[in-house]
């Protein structure tokens, strides 16, 4: 009779936690790669001003409760989230790169498992606004490859009806996107 009582309190409670974490706003922060070197062409590592960016990273979300972190497995992305991991002894769980709609749906469903916490997700140029608009945020265009400093915060509300999204920078800025990129995002 104890045993049942105890399963029965523990799956009351658990119920209860569950349902806690779903009206509970999921903030997810979403950053392109920082700058990347040329070679080698299909990996390269971060350059000296994307190691400086990293570490941007890591100051500009100090006073963040971030609980999860999210890369491909490409270099660059994980050398852009790995000082913030670190700092937070969090382990990145790395979405596999492919076709972009795979890939971006992928990432969608990994946030969603995160459902009321604070998730870093770091992408690229081309998955970041499509990642934004598959959590229902507003559809973007692709970011230039020129800029590096976007930082997105995308709010989703405890039941997933609506997103809030807030755009801002970090770190160095990036060249003037009117220069260098007219037909981008701006």
């Amino acid at each position: 009779m104890t045993r049942r009582f105890f399963l029965l309190l523990l799956c009351i409670f658990g119920v209860g936690a569950n349902a806690a974490a779903q009206t509970k706003p999921t903030v997810v922060i979403l950053v392109r790669h920082a700058e990347k070197g040329t070679t080698p062409a299909n990996d390269p590592p971060l350059t000296e001003a994307g190691v400086a960016r990293a570490k941007a990273l890591v100051a500009a979300l100090a006073n963040t409760s971030v609980q999860a972190v999210i890369t491909t497995e490409l270099t660059r992305t994980r050398e852009t989230a790995r000082p913030l991991a670190e700092a937070r002894g969090l382990s990145s769980e790395a979405i596999h790169t492919g076709p972009t709609d795979a890939h971006v749906k992928a990432v969608a469903d990994a946030v969603r498992a995160h459902a009321g916490q604070t998730v870093l997700v770091v992408g690229h140029s081309n998955t970041i606004p499509a990642i934004i608009a598959a959590l229902g945020g507003p559809k973007l265009p692709d970011i230039c490859d020129s800029q590096y400093s976007n930082f997105f915060v995308l709010i989703l509300d405890g039941g997933g009806k609506k997103a809030d999204l807030v755009a801002s920078s970090y770190g160095a800025p990036s060249p003037d996107p009117a220069t260098t990129c007219p037909n981008s995002m701006k």
